[in-house]
């Protein structure tokens, strides 16, 4: 492992290097995923101009990584089209939430502390498998599965713009992360999960061909961005883990076409980590397989299943761990001197022999008091 350096020997975005190399930087690194109703509630922008504006978006994720004093900045949602309100017919706005209709009859539900809903205007009927081409399913991708039934167009002529205006601003000093996402994941965005799963059983062969389109798609975005000067990229993968899919199924289903992107940025020499939540132990071998750099969540119990101390053993000499701390019954219920006591530990297993960054496991929670992050902070200083 690298030698240890004094803190100003570093900046944020060389410690958190260090720590994705696998070395041990001056003090352990500090980064979090946030959810997008913690972020709405800690800046106080319109929900719906949040989610829709590049700038609006670009002043919240810099005002954030600095109101937690974080050593990167993780852009989750970038392709933002300058002309977003021209699609619009009006905007509702109430105590708890706006509503944007828009021209097409569709309208979009923005909660003040949480992701938006998106309701058709004409309820479509579910897609079966059985009625693709595989041959002629497009490879392109056009937009972002954020969650089940909500997904971010990617504007074409303007992919990477939020990530070019944060990079300018930020990335001398911080660490700038892409996401991009599984293909697993836009296969159960596209057909519905219950669809999607028993097409698994009932028709693996057109699933694969599907996934690989998927896959292609994917690994042209993710290199795309890598010409971004990005200093790594996250595979948000939060579908694949036990509580989804056997090891089996992931072994067949996920990890060929996670291998895939992870290969071609790595080639690059851009770090790429996977993030899939819950229960994951019976698979830390198996992810690490696709070649990643590191692994983000680790959801220890009753959120998921992974002690962190083993997984060091089991992992920790092939990639970077980001996580571990509870979103929910550590750093949202607290109290500060449990969150302080569990920072300490996370620090002390995870920091062994290098290669950690504290992080909650998944995303902090909307409603988390802001000193119980800064405890986090402070607990790294120390």
């Amino acid at each position: 492992m690298g030698a240890v350096y004094r803190s100003e020997d570093l900046t944020s975005k060389e410690r958190m290097k260090k720590a994705m190399d696998r070395g041990i930087p001056d003090r352990v690194p500090f980064m979090c995923q946030m959810s997008f109703g913690h972020m709405l509630l800690q800046t106080g922008f319109s929900p719906s101009a949040f989610w829709l504006s590049k700038e609006i978006f670009t002043k919240g994720l810099l005002h954030l990584r600095a109101l937690y004093d974080f050593d990167g900045i993780l852009i989750s949602l970038h392709g933002h089209s300058p002309d977003w309100e021209k699609s619009i017919d009006r905007v509702e706005r109430q105590k708890e939430q706006e509503i944007v209709f828009w021209k097409d009859g569709d309208k979009t539900i923005f909660p003040r502390n949480d992701l938006p809903t998106h309701v058709p205007g004409n309820k479509k009927s579910s897609t079966l498998i059985t009625e693709i081409d595989p041959e002629t399913f497009p490879d392109k991708i056009e937009y972002i599965p954020v969650s089940l039934g909500l997904k971010f167009p990617i504007d074409p002529k303007h992919k990477f713009d939020i990530i070019d205006s944060i990079v300018e601003t930020a990335g001398s000093r911080y660490s700038i992360h892409g996401e991009v996402t599984s293909p697993f994941d836009y296969f159960l965005h596209f057909f519905g999960v219950s669809e999607a799963l028993m097409s698994l059983v009932s028709n693996p062969i057109e699933s694969k061909a599907i996934l690989q389109c998927y896959a292609n798609g994917v690994t042209q975005l993710a290199l795309e961005m890598t010409t971004h000067r990005v200093d790594a990229i996250k595979i948000s993968s939060p579908f694949s883990g036990s509580g989804f899919i056997s090891p089996h199924f992931y072994r067949e289903f996920v990890l060929p076409y996670e291998r895939q992107i992870v290969r071609s940025v790595r080639q690059q020499d851009v770090h790429i980590y996977t993030h899939t939540c819950g229960a994951i132990g019976d698979r830390l071998e198996m992810m690490v397989e696709s070649g990643i750099s590191g692994l983000e969540c680790l959801d220890p119990p009753p959120l998921g299943d992974v002690n962190l101390a083993e997984a060091k053993k089991r992992i920790g000499n092939k990639v970077f761990i980001k996580g571990n701390i509870d979103p929910i019954h550590v750093l949202l219920k607290g109290p500060p001197e449990i969150i302080k006591k569990d920072a300490e530990e996370k620090i002390r297993i995870g920091n062994r022999d290098g290669g950690y960054i504290l992080s909650t496991a998944c995303s902090i929670a909307p409603h988390t008091p802001r000193s119980h992050v800064h405890i986090l902070r402070e607990t790294a200083d120390q």
